[in-house]
């Protein structure tokens, strides 16, 4: 009988905290996409890669969302130093294309996305492609997703005022709820 109270406890205990696991990832989904963070761990895709937007790749037929990072979507404005509107995420995927053109690009798989796509940290000669991208003020750093991995970079392209940051933007993920996407 005691045994058997005593298993019973502990088959409570194991289903208790595989539901409170459970509950933090939907939460941390339902907050900021996947629960992934920058660690890369998985698979490498190697090869030409092209600019898709400011934070996606295309290498040999896959899609690659770089990991930790969030850039303007392509229909998105945001407004100069002169308070002008001007296409930022058009900029953004020019930058990114600038970047990858002709060079090979080796990413590393961290995750997948809603949108079946990798989640990868992606780089060029060792370079990061995410800390490119968010040192030059045309993406943002995703830290539930990054965990402060760019945090320099960040705050170096915010003090220099460069890209986004030398005027005023909304925020990717905020304008993507806004216009529905």
């Amino acid at each position: 009988m005691r045994a058997r109270r005593s298993l019973l406890v502990w088959l409570i205990v194991i289903a208790v905290g595989a539901a409170a696991t459970h509950g933090v990832r939907e939460y941390q989904r339902a907050q900021h996409g996947a629960p992934w963070i920058v660690t890369p761990s998985g698979a490498t895709i190697t090869g030409r890669a092209r600019a898709i937007d400011g934070d996606s790749l295309a290498i040999a037929g896959e899609n690659i969302r770089l990991a930790g990072i969030d850039a303007p979507e392509a229909r998105q404005e945001c407004r100069d130093r002169a308070g002008e509107t001007y296409p930022c995420g058009r900029e953004a995927a020019r930058v990114l294309a600038a970047a990858v053109a002709g060079r090979s690009v080796t990413c590393t798989a961290v995750d997948h996305d809603r949108y079946d796509r990798e989640v990868a940290v992606c780089t060029i000669d060792g370079r990061d492609l995410g800390e490119t991208m968010v040192r030059s003020g045309h993406a943002i750093e995703l830290p539930p997703h990054s965990r402060g991995r760019y945090a320099g970079a960040e705050r170096e392209a915010r003090d220099a005022k460069r890209g986004l940051w030398a005027g005023s933007f909304e925020q990717p993920a905020t304008w993507r709820r806004r216009a529905g996407g």
